[in-house]
Protein backbone atom coordinates (compact mmCIF):
# COMPACT_ATOMS: atom_id res chain seq x y z
CA UNK A 1 0.00 0.00 0.00
CA UNK A 2 1.07 3.53 -0.70
CA UNK A 3 1.02 6.58 1.52
CA UNK A 4 -1.19 9.54 0.53
CA UNK A 5 -2.12 12.98 1.81
CA UNK A 6 -5.55 14.53 1.20
CA UNK A 7 -6.03 18.26 1.81
CA UNK A 8 -9.61 19.51 1.94
CA UNK A 9 -10.95 23.06 1.75
CA UNK A 10 -14.33 23.11 3.47
CA UNK A 11 -17.06 25.72 3.60
CA UNK A 12 -16.64 28.24 6.42
CA UNK A 13 -20.37 27.84 7.15
CA UNK A 14 -19.98 24.23 8.36
CA UNK A 15 -20.33 23.99 12.11
CA UNK A 16 -18.04 21.75 14.16
CA UNK A 17 -20.57 18.91 14.26
CA UNK A 18 -21.07 18.90 10.47
CA UNK A 19 -17.33 19.05 9.83
CA UNK A 20 -16.71 16.15 12.21
CA UNK A 21 -19.37 13.98 10.57
CA UNK A 22 -17.99 14.80 7.09
CA UNK A 23 -14.42 13.86 8.10
CA UNK A 24 -15.62 10.74 9.94
CA UNK A 25 -17.46 9.68 6.79
CA UNK A 26 -14.28 10.01 4.74
CA UNK A 27 -12.34 8.04 7.35
CA UNK A 28 -14.99 5.30 7.26
CA UNK A 29 -14.83 5.11 3.45
CA UNK A 30 -11.04 4.84 3.56
CA UNK A 31 -11.14 2.03 6.12
CA UNK A 32 -13.97 0.23 4.30
CA UNK A 33 -11.88 0.23 1.10
CA UNK A 34 -8.87 -1.47 2.80
CA UNK A 35 -7.03 1.71 3.76
CA UNK A 36 -5.84 2.96 7.11
CA UNK A 37 -5.79 6.51 8.47
CA UNK A 38 -2.47 7.71 9.89
CA UNK A 39 -3.37 11.27 10.93
CA UNK A 40 -6.21 13.76 10.63
CA UNK A 41 -5.16 17.38 11.19
CA UNK A 42 -7.75 20.13 11.57
CA UNK A 43 -6.01 23.35 10.53
CA UNK A 44 -9.01 25.50 11.36
CA UNK A 45 -10.44 28.48 9.49
CA UNK A 46 -8.00 30.56 7.45
CA UNK A 47 -8.14 33.46 4.99
CA UNK A 48 -8.02 32.36 1.36
CA UNK A 49 -5.65 33.84 -1.23
CA UNK A 50 -8.61 34.46 -3.54
CA UNK A 51 -12.40 34.09 -3.19
CA UNK A 52 -13.76 30.57 -3.67
CA UNK A 53 -17.51 30.43 -4.34
CA UNK A 54 -17.68 34.03 -3.06
CA UNK A 55 -16.10 33.12 0.31
CA UNK A 56 -12.85 34.70 1.50
CA UNK A 57 -12.33 32.23 4.38
CA UNK A 58 -12.32 28.45 4.49
CA UNK A 59 -11.71 25.53 6.84
CA UNK A 60 -8.76 23.24 6.13
CA UNK A 61 -8.47 19.56 7.03
CA UNK A 62 -5.46 17.37 6.21
CA UNK A 63 -5.67 13.58 6.17
CA UNK A 64 -2.69 11.25 5.84
CA UNK A 65 -3.45 7.62 5.02
CA UNK A 66 -2.18 4.43 3.42
CA UNK A 67 -4.33 2.74 0.81
CA UNK A 68 -4.32 0.99 -2.56
CA UNK A 69 -4.89 3.21 -5.63
CA UNK A 70 -8.49 2.02 -6.04
CA UNK A 71 -9.31 3.41 -2.60
CA UNK A 72 -7.95 6.82 -3.61
CA UNK A 73 -10.16 6.82 -6.70
CA UNK A 74 -13.26 5.97 -4.64
CA UNK A 75 -12.40 8.57 -1.99
CA UNK A 76 -11.97 11.30 -4.62
CA UNK A 77 -15.28 10.31 -6.25
CA UNK A 78 -17.07 10.73 -2.91
CA UNK A 79 -15.30 14.04 -2.22
CA UNK A 80 -16.41 15.45 -5.59
CA UNK A 81 -20.10 14.83 -4.86
CA UNK A 82 -20.09 15.88 -1.20
CA UNK A 83 -21.63 19.24 -0.33
CA UNK A 84 -19.49 21.51 1.80
CA UNK A 85 -16.15 20.57 0.19
CA UNK A 86 -14.97 23.39 -2.05
CA UNK A 87 -11.60 22.03 -3.19
CA UNK A 88 -9.30 19.10 -2.52
CA UNK A 89 -5.94 17.74 -3.56
CA UNK A 90 -4.56 14.23 -3.11
CA UNK A 91 -0.79 13.72 -3.17
CA UNK A 92 1.17 10.46 -3.15
CA UNK A 93 3.89 10.77 -0.53
CA UNK A 94 7.37 9.28 -0.87
CA UNK A 95 7.71 5.80 0.59
CA UNK A 96 11.08 6.63 2.14
CA UNK A 97 12.59 9.92 3.21
CA UNK A 98 15.08 11.21 0.67
CA UNK A 99 18.02 13.04 2.31
CA UNK A 100 18.76 16.49 0.96
CA UNK A 101 21.87 16.77 -1.19
CA UNK A 102 24.83 18.28 0.63
CA UNK A 103 25.86 21.66 -0.80
CA UNK A 104 29.16 21.52 -2.63
CA UNK A 105 31.87 23.86 -1.42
Amino acid sequence: MRKYELLLLLSPELNAESKKSLVDGLVAITERENGSILTVDDWGTKDLAYPVRKYVRGQYVRMEFTAPPTTVAELERIVRITDGIFKFVTVKLADKAVPAAAPEA
